[in-house]
């Protein structure tokens, strides 16, 4: 059988940005429909499929993102997120099938949620029934669809192994609810993935859903002791508490574990009742090969595998959080009139600018902030009692970054590699925060093969009165927070050039005068005072519309 012509809405979330290159692989084309197509650039399969703009809630972008499409891939859905969330998702499911029918597609292939039997639709969690709604809708629609229901997927990165991960590893005694007696069934991420591509060459008469599991039924309680058999860890002691309610849950799963209470509360509540396979019907139409579907230590040991050897291609916080800022760096056009305030950082570095770009791009995680970690502890602890994401996100890649990855509390926005890093604040704040960092070769160089500038700059856009009394309430500590910040990344810098040297291959940086239309230098807007040695800065009100043209960082 020939291709097909693919779609896959949700491209950039955990199972979406692993789905595309399986159906490349397998012969099929793809194209993607995410809501910013940028953060597909860096992907290692981008060149191969195709990237267009759209949301499923907007219904021409629904529509032009459909033409000449064969199969539509529907894995968006919004994880309980702020209130209406179910009207949301109901219309969009309708959107999506109406405009599937026009476009002549001849199937959709849906991922849900696996339901409890018996168990009235008005009892589940409203994560669980809006999931289970959606597939009702696709399967009304004249488009015939497949709709699998997999309760919780293990695999390097998803928000199911991350929480389990977590709270076995750093609880050896566990004070837990009541739902961790609740069975259900696991199934491995790979076993998805083979279920998924699947579902797009059924025959044309296949019209309902498919429970997808793997073979082993376990409580949550049992999950954490096979982990920690897996892992090597002691045997844990486990305390189950009846009070302990979801919500009480999602709040001790977000104090414990890098998950979110926005994302951990869903989790918890789908939990609650027994989810378990009733039929293996998948198997008419997707043969299980020898040794699958994989079990449930396999698949732990495939993704702790993949989590040592920095392998993760997806994670759970690929895609964005609702409530998470998007808001790209404003353009001065739509900026006039409104309030910018920036701090500048500058220091000449006795480090080649590869060995400084390798210490920018290798920030976060586990290597820190390189400024005053009890600040950024205590900045991310109270991100995550005000319902946030905390500083606890990490990277997906210990070396590596691409443009969508999260990172810890902030997202990549842009990445000039060998010489910016521009990052989104997606913590709780009243406004929207940028972080940009600059390696470039110092503009007094000589041709000295170890002289390099870094440059940082912090910019915050206030909301309200609330937005500057923030501003100023933290600008008096930026010089510890910043200043160190930007002080120790040249030390780094320069330690890692006198261990190591510039790295083979690495990318070199571009000549030292940057184009029109790049980040300021030390003499633009909110300029940067101190000696010609580096240091210093200036924090202060920059209103836009008397900002220079080249005041702006290239835009995306």
């Amino acid at each position: 059988m020939t291709g097909l012509n693919c779609l896959v809405t949700g491209a950039t979330g955990y199972i979406g940005g692993r789905l595309v290159p399986e159906l490349l692989d397998a012969g099929h084309r793809v194209r993607c429909m995410a809501r910013t197509p940028g953060k597909l650039r860096d992907h290692p399969w981008a060149g191969r499929a195709e990237v267009v703009a759209g949301d499923v809630s907007d219904r021409e972008s629904v529509a032009e993102a459909l033409r000449g499409i064969d199969v539509a891939y529907y894995l968006v859905h919004a994880l309980g997120g702020g209130s209406g969330f179910e009207d949301r998702d109901r219309t969009a499911a309708r959107t999506f099938a109406e405009e599937a029918r026009i476009a002549g597609v001849r199937r959709i292939v849906y991922l849900g949620g696996l339901t409890p039997a018996g168990i009235p639709v008005e009892e589940l969690s409203p994560h669980l029934r809006s999931r289970a709604e959606v597939g009702d809708i696709l399967l009304a629609g004249a488009v015939p669809a497949t709709v699998l229901r997999a309760a919780v997927i293990i695999g390097s990165g998803s928000a199911s192994f991350e929480m389990l991960r977590y709270l076995t590893e750093r609880l050896p005694v566990m004070v837990t609810p009541s739902w961790v007696n609740t069975r259900c069934q696991p199934i491995g991420v790979r076993d998805v993935l083979r279920y998924l591509v699947a579902g797009a060459t059924m025959p044309p008469e296949v019209d309902r859903t498919f429970d997808i599991g793997g073979p082993d039924v376990l409580t949550y309680e049992e999950m954490m002791r096979r982990y920690a058999e897996v892992a090597q860890l002691p045997r844990r002691l486990i305390l189950r508490v009846p009070m302990l309610t979801p919500r009480l849950s999602s709040h001790w799963i977000g104090l414990v574990t890098p998950v979110p209470r926005a994302l951990a509360r869903p989790l918890a509540e789908s939990l609650r009742h027994e989810v378990v396979c009733s039929e293996h019907d998948i198997a008419r139409y997707a043969p299980d090969p020898p040794g699958s579907p994989i079990g449930f230590d396999q698949a732990l040991e495939l993704a702790l595998r993949k989590v040592r050897e920095a392998e993760v291609d997806t994670r759970w916080s690929s895609a964005s959080l609702p409530g998470a800022p998007s808001d790209p760096l404003p353009t001065d056009p739509d900026w006039a009139g409104g309030s910018l305030y920036t701090d500048l950082r500058g220091r000449d570095v006795g480090a080649s600018p590869e060995a400084l770009w390798r210490v920018v791009e290798g920030i976060g995680g586990e290597n820190g902030w390189y400024s005053f970690p009890l600040a950024w502890s205590v900045r991310g602890w109270l991100d995550r009692l005000a319902g946030g994401v905390g500083i606890r996100r990490g990277r997906r890649d210990a070396a590596r970054l691409r443009v969508g990855d999260s990172l810890d509390f902030w997202r990549v926005e842009e990445i000039e590699p060998g010489r910016l890093l521009r990052l989104r604040a997606e913590m709780r704040l009243p406004g929207l925060a940028w972080l940009e960092m600059y390696a470039e070769p110092s503009p007094d160089d000589t041709g000295a093969a170890r002289a390099a500038r870094y440059r940082q700059r912090a910019l915050f856009h206030p909301h309200g009165l609330l937005g500057h009394l923030y501003w100023w309430s933290v600008s008096p500590f930026h010089a510890v927070v910043f200043g160190g910040m930007a002080r120790n990344i040249a030390r780094a810098a320069e330690r890692l050039d006198a261990e190591t040297g510039p790295a083979p291959g690495a990318v070199p940086a571009p000549a030292a005068t940057a184009p029109a239309g790049s980040a300021p230098t030390a003499g633009s807007a909110a300029p940067a005072r101190g000696p010609a040695s580096g240091g210093g800065a200036a924090s202060g009100r920059a209103p836009a519309a008397e900002a220079s043209d080249d005041s702006r960082p290239p835009q995306t």
